[in-house]
């Protein structure tokens, strides 16, 4: 092994710079794999963590699964990562790597077979203005032609980025889709062919929410495998909570409705229209719980803040699931005139039945609550999920496959939070090969007032200027609030003489490509941006963040955790996800061996708070202090030599 991958990664841009830590993890990899054994494993940033997992997954001839969190990675693996394996590799040159997404990634055939050649885009967008719907057909039309020459059907080719409704209408999600061998379509499915592909793969490179998806279905949405790789680890608990859930809108109730309307005769279309009229309700009562736990068992104790009780919710969804229980049994009993159409839609009410069913009946290991969503967050949606993860993994997934688990942050406790077997567990930590001593700063001045002051934004806005200022722009502000970054552009903008980029201004890539096309440009954003952004170079001298990102003391889900956990709760839950989601923002800024620049938390409890110590011990080993006067100096070397002024 370790002859091979001398020689793999010296074919490497840079003759194989961080080979050392390559190496180290590639053996530990290579050596859990023999003795089927998981391993965890901490890689600082240039550690070069995919090929070192990559190459002894390769070279063991065991089919592999690698999950990851971000499009970015996925992109780097599929287009360059695992072709320079497939070129170098001298073992195994001829093996094969396939991408698998989530089937509403893909067109649907059967739905476009419906579409075609018939006057279906009104009644797809019925609801909708005349503007709107000119939009939609038009989106609809263009969908259609490049369907005629496309090989993969992959929304991703597409030249344009199609609504969400339009792209609804012509794709069909796991829980409505009936299967090959029941669609018209199946045997010219483009998703089915993805899976065809993927199951005759050495190498399957997927999202963790698709892994997750597998998980809740016991395997059967991925190929057989015997080993998973988890890249960006850190997201594993919360897309693993998420995917092993449940989650209930109104929406889902008139989707259902309406589809079933357009199946039904005369005689029957009030049973949609009941449901339909559920779906109201259901909105009605959740929109005043936005943010709340409901569904408590009853020897919880209730907020007194709490409005609508839980008999009233648990009443909706009794009446959700009778009537559409009904319109179910009318839909058996049509029928089916357009193919699979009706199928689909029995398929989809039958996973709403199944969701509605676990809402009604959840045990005390699951915690349920209401969160926004949608445009404006003004959409409610019911949620339920497990506390804990961890007893999940332990019965479903460990002892199935044999785990990789890696991260440049590798949240403290993993191996309990996810339940993986203490006895056949081992850990590597490798540090970064980055030089953060000498190449990083972390600046945490003491003398901003608590967040909690009026006047505290109006010092945060201070610090920002003075270090966009010093370092000649350049500099990405990370916030954990939408309102305190819009607060921070409004009044920065005008004083600045650099291009100040806000994450509303533009979708997340144009963003970062036009942040990287002009040197001095700054760039506010929030949480989405605190992770897969990469902008290595001059372009970035300074990271600043806002505050520490702890949970909201009022997430329904973590509160739950925190009930659990009792008087550690701090050291178990807030710290952890807090220390993981910081390192994760600070990482932002130093990507390469030549890269430069400061960390500023613009929180004094970072400094000054007694947990402060575990916080930056979770960070790099970088320079730490707390003067604004050695922040700047050091921003103006860097950027000196940055302009060679």
């Amino acid at each position: 092994m370790a002859r091979q991958f001398e020689e793999l990664a010296s074919s490497l841009p840079g003759g194989g710079e961080h080979r050392p830590g390559q190496l180290e993890m590639a053996e530990r990899v290579n050596r859990a794999i023999e003795e089927d054994r998981h391993l965890v494993v901490q890689a600082g940033t240039g550690t070069g963590k995919s090929l070192a997992y990559l190459l002894p997954a390769v070279q063991s001839g065991r089919r592999v699964v690698v999950a990851t969190a971000t499009q970015a990675l996925q992109h780097q693996l599929a287009e360059r990562d695992l072709p320079f394996l497939a070129a170098h590799s001298r073992t195994r040159r001829d093996f094969t790597f396939a991408v698998l997404k989530g089937r509403a990634n893909y067109l649907c055939r059967q739905r476009v077979s419906e579409v075609t050649g018939t006057d279906a885009s009104p009644q797809m967008f019925e609801e909708s203005a005349d503007a709107e719907h000119d939009r939609f057909d038009s989106q609809v039309r263009r969908i259609l032609e490049w369907a005629g020459h496309s090989d993969s059907g992959d929304r991703a080719e597409l030249d344009f980025e199609p609504h969400p409704r339009v792209w609804a209408a012509l794709s069909v999600g796991a829980r409505e889709c009936p299967g090959a061998f029941r669609c018209p379509s199946g045997p010219v499915c483009f998703a089915e062919k993805a899976r065809s592909l993927a199951a005759a793969s050495d190498v399957v490179v997927v999202n963790t929410h698709l892994y997750a998806t597998d998980v809740a279905s016991d395997g059967n949405v991925l190929p057989s495998h015997e080993v998973v790789v988890f890249d960006e680890a850190h997201t594993v608990e919360d897309v693993m909570t998420a995917g092993l859930g449940v989650e209930l809108s109104a929406g889902r109730l008139r989707a259902v409705a309406l589809a079933g309307r357009s199946l039904l005769g005369s005689d029957d279309s009030e049973l949609a229209d009941a449901l339909s009229e559920t779906a109201d309700r259901l909105h009605k009562v959740l929109r005043p719980l936005l943010g709340m736990r409901v569904l408590r068992n009853r020897a919880e104790p209730v907020p007194v803040d709490f409005t609508i009780s839980d008999d009233e919710l648990e009443s909706i969804l009794g009446l959700a699931r009778g009537r559409l229980e009904a319109l179910v049994g009318a839909l058996r009993q049509s029928e089916d005139e357009e193919g699979g159409r009706s199928t689909r839609v029995l398929m989809s009410a039958g996973h709403l039945l199944e969701d509605l069913s676990q809402l009604q009946s959840h045990d005390d290991d699951h915690v349920a609550w209401v969160e926004a969503t949608g445009q404006g967050g003004e959409l409610p949606l019911l949620r339920l999920a497990p506390v804990e993860i961890g007893p999940v993994l332990a019965a479903r997934l460990w002892p199935r496959v044999t785990a990789v688990l890696t991260s440049a942050t590798i949240p403290l406790q993993i191996e309990q939070t996810l339940g993986l077997p203490r006895s056949g567990t081992d850990r590597l930590d490798l540090e970064s090969p980055f030089p953060y001593e000498s190449c990083a700063l972390l600046y945490c001045p003491t003398d901003l007032p608590d967040r909690r002051d009026p006047v505290s934004e109006l010092a945060l806005h201070d610090e920002l200027h003075e270090l966009i200022l010093a370092a000649g722009g350049r500099t990405l502000a990370l916030f954990t609030s939408w309102r305190v970054m819009q607060g921070a552009v409004e009044a920065l903008r005008p004083l600045l003489g650099f291009t100040l980029l806000a994450q509303n201004d533009l979708p997340k890539t144009k963003l970062l490509e036009a942040f990287n096309h002009e040197e001095s440009a700054c760039l506010f954003a929030t949480m989405s941006f605190w992770q897969g952004v990469d902008v290595p170079g001059t372009t970035l001298s300074v990271v600043a963040i806002d505050r520490l990102p702890f949970p909201r003391p009022d997430d329904p889900l973590v509160q739950a955790r925190r009930e659990r956990a009792g008087e550690r709760a701090f050291w178990l839950v807030d710290l952890p996800r807090a220390a993981t989601f910081l390192a994760q923002g600070v990482g932002r800024l130093i990507r390469s061996s030549r890269d430069s620049g400061l960390v500023a938390v613009l929180d004094r409890r970072l400094a000054t708070a007694s947990y402060g110590r575990a916080l930056r011990a979770a960070l790099p080993p970088m320079r730490f202090t707390t003067q604004r006067a050695e922040a700047i100096a050091f921003l103006g070397r860097i950027t000196k030599d940055a302009t060679g002024q």
